[in-house]
């Protein structure tokens, strides 16, 4: 979740002329990006309007739609994005690089299509991995949401799969509006779930009762979420097609060079691995206090101002970083590694401001059928949450270096100590704080492991890299932070001015005077300060705004 241009030349730092066709790159990018993080915020709002924030059913499904997404970030988010870019940026520099790349996607896709197969057979033993439900009923509806939406983990894996391809081939957009279609199809689902059975307000007994909960409910709820998903995988196929790429099914790896893939693939998944025990300890403290859909709600917007500025710039950034990697060219990479930590620190230091500062009005805008009460436990874990933001974006870019690197091995260590971290924090608030802040407790504690992660992730790369530009970077966050500080004192006592939250529209009027004081301020002390990459940041805003118009113009 930008536009990664120089503000006094930039040419200087994108080599090669590349500054116009990173710019177009990310202007369309973040276009479907931001399309679609608006539409799943309001698929959000949708959904608890349908089920509730934090009901018996809420928190159900949460746990059963969180499956094929762990899944997801598992094989697909982690492995496949390590191993596929970087050897389908060499494999097209070869002659016989389509039968690589063919042999490569044919291998993925069994094995997604066998370990979606094995893992929906295993929905009660997942649910009740993951899960420490206190009600044995609210168990066994997960189990059946769980055996509707586990196969996901394919349809989610083939999207990874197909968008990587034409993210090598030089395709970027359709990687990023694809979503939009799922967004799409899960809310039309959720309108006609609302216009059958009414919204949870109106039927809040029934609602939170799992004997409720028939075939009819169930499959309509979580079947249209999963078709959703199916959509934004077979959605990809056309621009695939329309960009030359022709697939032939081929078997037999030998001689492929397929074994440094599987090396890369088998790091990856060992410290993908570890990281899951941190995300199934945090499953079981949420789920045993019920708090699992609050946790779950705050990782929303937490990951708002990551994905639609953090992830476009890295999935442009990423494939130069491979190409240059593998030219070994170190100073390049040092550059673009810089290049994105400064661009991504600016933007993200002002939404940590801004999304701590309006935690609870935003929860009341974005999801107005719920009492204050649910929102008011919302709000401390957003904050918890978002605390983590600057660091999360950094250790992001840290790990695309190794990636490009095709060295997930040397991340490993790192991981384990983040886990650590996680584990470690979530059980000392489940020992010392009551059931309603364990959510809190979690999300600081993950806040911490982002924390740790990218200092020790930046010194490694800073190793092998022989320097990250250090000086210059920490100026850009120091000045930045700076900003915020004062930005958020001021807009804090506007907002003081217009009292305490209240209905929805009383906390459209906070988030709008308060988010305008504080950027206003944030934007002009950095001018102030000559922040140069303030029209970096300019840039990156209006190409999220601009979208099409932007990428036309590069």
């Amino acid at each position: 979740m930008t536009g990664p241009i120089e503000p006094v030349d930039p040419g200087a730092e994108l080599a090669g002329g590349s500054t116009a066709g990173l710019g177009r790159s990310t202007a369309l990018m973040a276009s479907g990006t931001a399309v679609s993080r608006v539409l799943g915020v309001l698929r959000g709002t949708m959904l608890v309007w349908a089920i509730s924030l934090n009901g018996n059913a809420a928190n159900a499904f949460a746990q059963a739609n969180k499956l094929p997404n762990i899944l997801y970030l598992l094989v697909a988010g982690g492995v496949l994005n390590a191993v596929l870019v970087p050897q389908v940026v060499r494999a097209y520099r070869r002659a016989d690089g389509q039968d690589y790349v063919d042999r490569l996607l044919t291998l993925g896709i069994a094995l997604l299509l066998g370990l979606g197969a094995v893992l929906t057979v295993a929905a009660p033993f997942l649910i009740g991995f993951y899960s420490d439900f206190t009600d044995p009923a609210v168990t066994a509806l997960a189990v059946l949401f769980a055996y509707w939406c586990i196969p996901q983990m394919f349809f989610y894996g083939l999207y990874s799969l197909l968008g990587q391809v034409l993210n090598a081939r030089g395709s970027f957009g359709p990687y990023m509006w694809a979503p939009v279609v799922n967004n799409v199809v899960a809310m039309a689902g959720l309108a006609v779930f609302i216009a059958v059975n009414g919204p949870f307000s109106s039927h809040e007994a029934a609602f939170n009762d799992p004997a409720w909960w028939g075939a009819p409910q169930v499959t309509l709820l979580a079947g249209t979420f999963t078709l959703g998903v199916v959509a934004q995988a077979v959605v990809l196929v056309i621009p695939l097609y329309r960009s030359g790429f022709r697939y032939r099914p081929r078997w037999g790896f030998r001689g492929v060079g397929l074994r440094t893939a599987g090396r890369v693939a088998y790091w990856t998944f060992l410290g993908l691995l570890v990281g899951q025990v941190g995300v199934w300890v945090v499953s079981r403290v949420t789920t045993a206090s019920a708090s699992n859909n609050l946790y779950d709600n705050a990782f929303l917007i937490f990951m708002l101002p990551h994905s639609i500025v953090t992830v476009s710039l890295m999935t442009a950034l990423f494939t130069r970083l491979s190409a240059r990697a593998a030219a070994d060219d170190v100073d390049a990479v040092r550059a673009d590694l810089s290049l994105g930590l400064r661009t991504v620190g600016l933007f993200t230091v002002l939404a940590t401001a801004l999304i701590a500062l309006l935690a609870l009005p935003l929860s009341r805008v974005l999801f107005p059928s719920e009492n204050l009460g649910p929102l008011g436990n919302l709000a401390p874990v957003i904050v918890a949450m978002v605390l983590g933001l600057v660091a999360f974006g950094a250790w992001s870019l840290a790990q695309r270096v190794y990636y490009a690197y095709e060295d997930a091995r040397s991340m490993v260590p790192i991981q384990v100590v983040m886990v650590v971290v996680v584990i470690g924090g979530t059980l000392l608030a489940r020992v010392l704080l009551a059931p309603r802040y364990w959510a809190v407790g979690a999300a600081g504690s993950m806040t911490l492991s982002y924390v740790v992660g990218a200092a020790l992730g930046l010194v490694a790369v800073g190793r092998r890299l022989h320097g990250i530009d250090g000086r210059r970077v920490l100026q850009v966050h120091v000045k930045a932070v700076v900003a915020a500080g004062l930005a958020t004192v001021v807009a804090a006592l506007v907002l003081h001015l217009l009292g305490p939250v209240g209905g929805w529209t009383h906390a459209v009027v906070m988030c709008v005077v308060g988010g305008g004081v504080i950027t206003a301020a944030y934007v002009g002390l950095l001018a102030m300060m000559r922040v140069e990459e303030l029209t970096v940041l300019i840039r990156t805003v209006t190409g999220r705004l601009g979208g099409r118009r932007a990428a036309r113009r590069g």
